[in-house]
């Protein structure tokens, strides 16, 4: 929940008010995706981390976005995403 709204400091018979804005800082990664090799038929897991915590995370192999599926996982702890692939295939090179 945002902090940002008018304040009142109230004694009465008298009252002053302030409005407060916070600026948010962006969210930045941490720690960027790397590049990955999986043999066919394995699992392979991509990780990027974060500069805040639970901020949604939309993941895309190309243009397409990513549903969570019996192929793709997702995983979110705190900071750190997770993108699980089963199953790797040559087509999802």
């Amino acid at each position: 929940k945002s902090d940002s709204d008018t304040y009142t400091c109230d004694i009465g018979d008298a009252q002053s008010r302030a409005k407060l804005v916070v600026q948010e800082i962006p969210v930045l990664f941490k720690q960027k995706l790397q590049n990955e090799e999986a043999k066919e038929g394995k699992q392979v897991k991509l990780t990027c981390e974060l500069s805040k915590p639970d901020i949604p995370v939309k993941w895309m192999k190309g243009d397409t976005v990513l549903y969570a599926s019996e192929k793709y996982e997702f995983k979110q702890h705190g900071t750190v995403a997770e993108l699980i692939i089963q199953d790797v295939k040559s087509v999802d090179s």
